[in-house]
């Protein structure tokens, strides 16, 4: 156990349970979250398959005992818990006894804020509840088990109806600012309202903490259960106008309909409906979803993706590559720079696109570690080439994630020295978008980058016409060093006149405040010679070369 104050609160709460376990029925437990350690009372042992009465890699060591079917739902709360989504733990589910067999148990607790205001103790007790269904405290609803026992014996015929899953949205800010006991009065008065709106044939029950779901059997249609979402919605309204809006807050909604209902096991309707409500919420809270099996197919794509990539990053970037384009000066002079392009295979060796991934890896927050180990495979790259051509120059593109989120600045800086490179041997590329928010972070980290003497080149320029706008009010000490035409923009150039003609222009406006052209997505000999008449200062597309691997590019493009 740790020696700081975190660990000698974790003993003292443990010698709190084993003070008070002869004296009670129930199990009291402690879980250090920040710490990842466990402790429970003794007696426990005698009764669950616990592997011991004290554990670390507490949420692993949970898929030990507690039964198969209700690990995702306990882990689902759980998360909630530790991150900080919510303050308590109330859940319904089973444990394994030392026989084998499932018991039903009831597991409580409060989580208890550390001083670095995260939740470092959740501190609670479990009881056994037998097979009977109970209702919990705060809500007088049904819990997680009298769903399945409901689900189990009538959905093999359901051939209509809906399940309808309701959640309060932004729970948490209720908790944090008007404290856990107006948060049950909430959770209280909202399953009164939903019980005000329901009628024969249709059952509610409470999910977890802030989640209620709604089964209909008698007949109801996709529109009735939006019409039921609405009425509760109108009675929320009501509640909050009734209690002084002392709390505002709004509920999303997710629906399953139809005959796909009778073919839904327990496990699966939690998945779905819990998928079908987190999408109302991403679409914007205060709305209903209705579960579309091509949209829950790619939320499973999205999340095996981003599993590979968590694996990828933990294990030394294993399945990620940089692949490198050549930039060829005008009239194919010579070789100028290269763009460092992420690439990534997952463990089966499946090929996932760019356009897939890099959302993910900017979603996750994973893209701060990828782009920094992208940064240093260029910049490796670029030490290799001006061996042989001292000029040659190497250019990175940069998530606006990366921007808000790290000290990108810093990260450019130790790698430049690191590998003792000039400055303007780097080009950072940002999109047109990244370049018009120019917010307060976006002009810090531009300034910063120009006074280093950095290259920066503003890409898929020309995806707006308001592009020119934007170039003509841009601040000298906000102007880049190069602009990339879009090969959208190309495309059209080359198959229309006028379009042609504007291009030239906007090349020559780039041209007269001093600034180079890169004309992007040239991919034929025919496309060349119209680019060329233009007078764009580089080239880069298929024509010259597609990205590849280092070792390729070394070869073809610098040795040669």
């Amino acid at each position: 156990m740790e020696e700081n104050g975190g660990g000698n609160l974790f003993e003292l709460f443990c010698g709190m349970i084993e003070a008070f376990d002869p004296c009670m029925d129930d199990y009291l437990y402690v879980f250090d979250v920040q710490n990842d350690q466990y402790y429970i009372s003794k007696k426990a042992m005698k009764r669950f398959a616990l592997p011991s009465f004290q554990f670390t890699h507490v949420l692993d060591t949970h898929r030990k005992f507690v039964y198969e079917e209700d690990v995702e739902m306990l882990e689902a709360d759980l998360e909630k818990v530790m991150s900080g989504e919510k303050l308590e733990h109330n859940l319904t589910y089973r444990w394994m006894s030392v026989d084998g067999e499932p018991i039903w148990i009831n597991c409580r607790g409060r989580i208890i804020i550390g001083a670095d205001g995260k939740p470092q103790f959740l501190v609670g007790c479990i009881n056994e509840v037998g097979t009977k269904p109970i209702a919990d405290n705060v809500s007088g609803l049904l819990e997680s088990f009298a769903i399945k026992d409901a689900w189990n014996q009538q959905h093999n015929t359901m051939t209509n109806g809906f399940v309808l899953r309701i959640g309060i949205d932004n729970f948490k800010t209720i908790n944090e600012k008007l404290g856990v006991e107006y948060g049950d009065f909430i959770i209280h008065e909202v399953a009164n309202c939903i019980l005000d709106c329901i009628h024969e044939g249709q059952k509610v029950f409470r999910v977890v903490a802030d989640e209620f779901l709604i089964i209909d059997t008698a007949g109801g249609t996709a529109k009735d259960a939006k019409a039921l979402y609405r009425k509760v919605r109108s009675g929320i309204d009501h509640l909050i106008r009734r209690d002084n809006y002392k709390a505002f807050f709004t509920i999303s909604g997710g629906v399953i309909s139809g005959e796909m209902l009778g073919q839904v096991d327990y496990n699966e309707l939690l998945k779905y409906t819990q998928f079908a409500l987190s999408e109302a919420k991403a679409r914007g809270k205060n709305q209903v979803y209705y579960f579309q099996v091509e949209d829950y197919e790619k939320f499973l794509r999205r999340r095996k993706i981003l599993v590979e990539l968590r694996k990828a990053v933990s294990n030394d970037f294993e399945g990620f590559d940089v692949f490198f384009q050549p930039i060829i000066t005008r009239g194919g002079k010579d070789l100028y720079a290269a763009e460092s392009l992420l690439r990534f295979w997952t463990s089966e060796k499946e090929t996932v696109s760019p356009a897939e991934f890099i959302p993910i890896l900017e979603e996750s927050g994973l893209i701060i570690p990828v782009g920094k180990w992208v940064l240093h495979r260029a910049l490796e790259m670029c030490v290799k080439c001006r061996e042989k051509r001292p000029d040659f120059k190497v250019s990175v593109n940069l998530s606006y994630i990366q921007i808000l989120k790290s000290n990108f600045f810093k990260d450019v800086t130790e790698a430049l020295e690191q590998y003792k490179l000039r400055p303007d041997s780097l080009i950072i590329e940002l999109t047109e978008s990244g370049y018009v928010e120019n917010s307060p972070v976006v002009r810090k980290l531009w300034e910063q980058l120009k006074d280093r003497g950095v290259l920066i080149a503003i890409d898929d320029f020309g995806t707006g016409y308001s592009s020119l706008g934007m170039l003509s009010q841009s601040p000298a000490d906000m102007m880049p060093d190069i602009i990339k035409l879009d090969r959208g923009f190309t495309v059209k150039a080359l198959n229309n006149n006028y379009e042609y003609q504007l291009m030239n222009q906007i090349i020559q406006l780039i041209h007269s405040v001093d600034l180079k052209v890169c004309v992007e997505g040239v991919e034929t000999m025919e496309e060349l010679t119209e680019i060329e008449r233009l007078s764009a200062d580089c080239i880069q597309g298929y024509y010259y070369g597609k990205p590849c691997e280092k070792q390729a590019f070394y070869k073809d493009f610098v040795e040669k």
